[in-house]
């Protein structure tokens, strides 16, 4: 994909970001053991795990790419992704895969092998995390996890979300130990029992200060190394600059835009390299953030407009250098993609409440779509108070068709942030990460505990408590599909069976949080989120201000039509017994074209604005509102819900069987919010009407994705119907929107000439991805998507 207003040093570093072959890092796994080997045993777990982290500073390889302003890997070099096997020991059967697998693969050397196999391996094999957990599990949690019920966030991956906040643009890491101290000295170990447990997490925060300055000094070391060689003035130049700004941050505050923006990237390497956050450090408001700095350099004449964005160009190339740390099995299948989650919120409000667009802003938009990278992940906030001309600037950077970047409603995720007990302030401050999900800035551990498989507990109610799948009795025996007389008492097992499997979902998230809290402590992360110097807390141990667990629910719209099917045409019309039905989905609908017929033609659909079947949706919805909000977890805080599904969609498609509203046996589930595919018929007003009958804000995010084909959003009067449709979702308190302007004959054609269309960027969930690196089935779903072509 051509990309335009980038110089000769972008282009370079673009191209290199985007033709770079993924690899595996063997390097950190192996510093981890040294250090475990060298402190485990001798000191506290945060300790262990501070020093772990300082060792891993101090000694990890230096990289600054040619060219390049804005330096600092997580490997080697670019593409390079290090692995952890402090939470999940990799055999040499999974290097295997992620070496030959033609997507998502991982390139791993002989001599990498050698080392894993002589080191790593016999070192984490019996003390990895994802070895405990499953150790730990109950047997009805590791039945319903391997069948399909849901999935576990932290397997193989640790807690997230993480989002910066501004308060590292203010202070220093020298300024935080001074904090650090000063929570140390006002300890009262007299009265206070967990003292000792607070002086040592606080003792562990300072190593890591320690850690994070080493390696900017290192860095500093190392340009002007770098510089002494350089016989080019220009670059020679260059480099001293980037070793005065290491001098600089992280040890103090940044003082101009080029050290705010370094001073964020080496606190972003720090966290995903103490631990891999599921997701990464994202950067936030990174518009407000970088605003003071921007102008203070115009007015000092130290910064053009052109050098600010240059700036931002290569922050965005250093973000695409880092693939999300490989996954296998039953993860790799809920999130199949090299993107690490970072997402920026552009736009919104300011902490006052007014309206947060500046100049930044733009450049950040401008940035977005020269430089058309899959990472960062992109948004902009939309609150009443956003300019017009903003809104319509983000419209025409979407629909260019690459799937950035996404909507988000500022008004909603406040009124979110507020129903959930935040703080004004902070709920202003706050927004969206990952892929859709509502936190407090800087402020929150809001920690994504896994997928969770709506239309398969319908389908095992229908069964009475039985997975046909796997030939399980996973659920209860509440009865079978026949039994139930009426469609109420049907949707009254359907929530008990909900009950059942959240239970054992909860039990199992539980023992797992305790054991990060225990075990896996992330002293590093827990120096920039609000308040874990003040508590004397860990991030994973509910030192952050907010503490929030959430629950994914997948497959409302699947959900709902199946639901919709089976109360309109069995209870209602009669047109056919359940009897007759469940044949007809046992048997895949093979030789029953009339029910199916009826099913997936002749009955109400979500998406539509049919009251009929949005009402299903909404009772839907609530039961498993009800079943998991306000739920307690074990760091001090509640359960939430958010609606969103990455690819697990199509793994919890694939674990199922035929549906009652006519899907096919392992086809995928609906996506987000968003309707089945095909089902919604009556364009994409009649959408939006229906998922906005979802109360998205007693959520902590939805994602709701929309097609169009080209031609529906040309010229102004397509860019005022696309900036229209927005505004009208946002007005009815839908949380999110984004889309994906493409047709139908492109998307086949590149599944069937993946080779002419390699720069093919799509919209897959809250992230966009590359077209051929999508899984044939996943392909297939966003083929399948409706295209809307009027409003």
């Amino acid at each position: 994909m051509e990309a335009k207003g980038m110089n000769e040093r972008i282009q370079k570093l673009r191209t290199q970001s985007l033709t770079a072959e993924p690899h595996l890092s063997i390097e950190r796994a192996v510093l981890v053991t040294e250090a475990y080997q060298k402190y485990a045993g001798t000191v506290e777990t945060p300790i262990l795990r501070a020093l772990t982290f300082k060792y891993i500073m101090e000694n990890k390889t230096l990289c600054i790419n040619e060219g390049e302003l804005i330096i600092g890997e997580k490997g080697e070099g670019p593409q390079f992704a290090p692995s952890f096997p402090e939470l999940c020991c990799h055999t040499m059967e999974d290097l295997d895969v992620m070496n030959r697998r033609e997507k998502i693969y991982f390139r791993v050397s002989d001599e990498d092998k050698k080392v894993q196999a002589e080191k790593i391996i016999p070192y984490w094999q019996t003390r990895s995390l994802r070895k405990l957990i499953f150790e730990r599990m109950s047997p009805e949690w590791l039945e319903c996890y391997e069948s399909g019920i849901f999935t576990e966030f932290m397997e193989q991956r640790g807690p997230g979300h993480t989002v910066a906040d501004g308060k590292f643009y203010k202070k220093g890491f020298l300024d935080f130990i001074v904090e650090i101290e000063q929570a140390i000295d006002s300890l009262d170990c007299y009265n206070d029992q967990r003292a000792y447990e607070k002086k040592v997490q606080l003792e562990a925060m300072k190593i890591c200060c320690d850690a994070i300055i080493a390696y900017g000094r290192r860095y500093a070391e190392y340009a002007r190394s770098l510089a002494d060689k350089e016989t080019n003035a220009a670059r020679k130049k260059e480099l001293l600059e980037i070793a005065n700004n290491c001098e600089v941050v992280p040890a103090h505050k940044p003082e101009t835009f080029a050290q705010a923006i370094q001073m964020y990237w080496f606190i972003h390497i720090g966290v995903t390299t103490e631990l891999n956050p599921w997701d990464a450090l994202s950067p936030g408001r990174l518009d407000q953030h970088l605003w003071p700095f921007y102008q203070q350099g115009l007015e000092q004449g130290i910064l053009t407009r052109d050098t600010a964005k240059e700036l931002l160009q290569c922050l965005w190339v250093k973000f695409n250098n880092q693939p999300a740390p490989p996954k296998v099995g039953i993860t790799l299948k809920e999130s199949s993609t090299y993107t690490d989650f970072a997402n920026l919120n552009t736009g919104g409000v300011t902490s006052e409440g007014a309206d947060g667009v500046n100049d930044v802003s733009y450049l950040i938009l401008e940035t977005m779509d020269e430089m058309k990278l899959l990472q960062p992940s992109s948004n902009v906030q939309v609150s009443k108070k956003t300019p017009q001309y903003f809104l319509r600037k983000a419209c025409e950077v979407s629909r260019k068709g690459w799937g950035q970047p996404a909507f988000y409603n500022t008004d909603a995720i406040i009124q979110e942030l507020l129903r959930a007990g935040k703080e004004i302030t902070d709920a202003r401050e706050g927004g969206a990460s990952g892929c859709v999900e509502t936190g407090a800035f800087g402020k929150e551990a809001y920690i994504l505990t896994g997928y969770f498989n709506l239309p398969k507990i319908l389908e095992i109610t229908l069964n009475n408590g039985f997975d046909k799948n796997t030939g399980r009795q996973l659920g209860l025996k509440t009865g079978h599909a026949a039994d139930y007389n009426t469609y109420e008492e049907l949707f009254a097992a359907y929530k008990k069976q909900l009950h059942h499997f959240t239970n054992i979902k909860i039990q199992g998230n539980n023992v797992i949080e305790r054991i990060y809290a225990t075990q896996m402590p992330v002293p590093f992360l827990s120096i920039i989120i609000s308040d874990c110097i003040k508590k004397g807390m860990d991030y994973n141990n509910g030192g952050a201000r907010y503490n929030t667990n959430y629950i994914q629910g997948v497959g409302i719209g699947t959900l709902t039509d199946c639901l919709a099917a089976i109360k309109y045409n069995v209870y209602d019309k009669q047109r056919f017994t359940m009897a007759e039905l469940m044949k007809a989905i046992d048997e895949n609908f093979s030789g029953h074209e009339h029910i199916y017929n009826l099913v997936h033609n002749k009955t109400p659909k979500y998406g539509n604005d049919d009251e009929y079947a949005d009402q299903v949706m909404m009772e839907a919805f609530d039961a498993f509102y009800n079943e998991v909000t306000g739920r307690q977890n074990m760091k001090g805080g509640v359960y939430r819900i958010d609606m969103l599904p990455t690819t697990c969609h199509v793994y919890f498609g694939s674990v199922m069987g035929a549906g009652s509203n006519g899907r096919l046996a392992g086809k995928p589930l609906s996506e987000g919010i968003s309707p089945e595919k095909g089902a919604d018929r009556k364009g994409p007003t009649a959408v939006i009407k229906s998922a906005a009958k979802m109360d998205h804000l007693r959520t902590g995010g939805t994602l709701l994705n929309q097609k169009f084909t080209p031609s529906v959003v040309a010229g102004e009067q397509g860019l005022e119907n696309m900036a229209a449709l927005i505004r009208t979702y946002f007005n009815l308190d839908g949380h999110h929107i984004q889309f994906n302007v493409i047709d139908r004959k492109t998307l086949i054609d590149a599944q069937n000439n993946p080779e002419e269309y390699k720069d093919l960027i799509v919209r897959v969930a809250g992230y966009s991805d590359h077209f051929h690196n999508l899984s044939k089935e996943l392909q297939d779903e966003i083929i399948d998507r409706t295209e809307q072509t009027i409003f």
